[in-house]
């Protein structure tokens, strides 16, 4: 089986919901659709953290796969969050995914090991494990440094060299061992894709990626997309242009005090730009405070994407 082509962009969407807080199927229709219809858009990654996951029952989790599914309309494939803490479950999870028409699957640590570690060997068995159960081509997660849920190098090549196991979604969020790990990444594993999802370092990292899979991506595609293709050309003086440009952008939606607010913050800037009516999200999320809708908005003005978006979803 051919593996999947995602060396562009692979927006991590949110999950709309409908202000009594239910999956709001008509509006992912619309986000879906927006964003399938741009060129370097390689795949959407529903369900992660932007996604809000987590917080849904397997029916709703299922559901949403179908509805973005939907939504692009055949034009690119839809990547699921498989998040479940142990392995057979997650397995489950994986093939419920298939049913519902996920082409990929990004597999989370087992979030025990986030506070507790794992065992050596325990990732690469996950991985195994799931892949061998539901046969969903696999994206290898790599979480941050300040984790103990990050994969040191020999895993991380392990897993990669795994059947099913095509591509590296690397937040490591530590320039160290960014700088000193994908090299060796790329020379070892020559065939997997690598793509950034440092949402907040995008500069420094988008000059040895084949992409970007970032929830950013869901809020941003144009200037993303367009600093994707100046990170390939190596063309610096370009991708620093656009961080700039972004900048305003990514201090009211990432500069915040936890990085989970960054979903809160990426729905209200969808509204900003026509795409979502309102930025309802599910609890254990809260509301920003009061004025953080109206930074957000004037920070996309700033970068010129607010008008853009509502003609073309339409």
């Amino acid at each position: 089986m051919e593996a999947l082509d995602l060396r562009g962009l692979v927006p991590a969407p949110v999950t709309p919901f409908t202000r009594d807080g239910d999956v709001d199927h008509a509006a992912i229709q619309r986000l879906g659709s927006w964003l399938g219809s741009f060129e370097g858009v390689k795949g959407l990654v529903v369900l992660g953290h932007a996604g809000e996951g987590t917080f849904m029952s397997p029916d709703e989790q299922c559901a949403v796969i179908e509805s973005f599914v939907k939504s692009v309309d055949g034009k690119i494939p839809v990547i699921a969050g498989i998040t479940l803490e142990g392995t057979k479950v997650a397995a489950l999870e994986a093939k419920r995914a298939v049913k519902a028409g996920a082409e990929a699957g990004l597999v989370y640590p087992s979030h025990g090991w986030l506070r507790f570690g794992y065992q050596k060997g325990a990732p690469q068995d996950r991985y195994r494990a799931i892949y061998q159960e539901s046969g969903l081509p696999l994206i290898l997660f790599q979480y941050p440094d300040a984790t103990k849920a990050t994969y040191n190098l020999e895993t991380q090549l392990d897993i990669a060299a795994q059947p099913g196991v095509f591509a590296m979604k690397n937040g490591v969020r530590n320039m160290r061992r960014w700088d000193t790990e994908i090299p060796v990444v790329r020379r070892e594993r020559p065939n997997l894709q690598l793509l950034t999802c440092h949402d907040e370092y995008l500069l420094h990292t988008m000059f040895d990626v084949d992409g970007a899979l970032v929830g950013y991506g869901s809020l941003t595609p144009e200037p993303l997309i367009e600093m994707i293709a100046a990170g390939k050309a190596k063309d610096y003086a370009k991708a620093r242009a656009i961080h700039d440009k972004l900048l305003p952008v990514t201090r009211t939606v990432y500069h915040r005090g936890s990085h989970m607010e960054g979903t809160v913050a990426l729905k209200h800037g969808l509204v900003a730009r026509g795409i979502l009516e309102h930025a309802t999200v599910r609890s254990p999320l809260l509301p920003l405070p009061p004025g953080a809708e109206v930074e957000i908005a004037d920070a996309l003005r700033s970068a010129g994407l607010v008008g853009r978006s509502a003609a073309r979803a339409a």
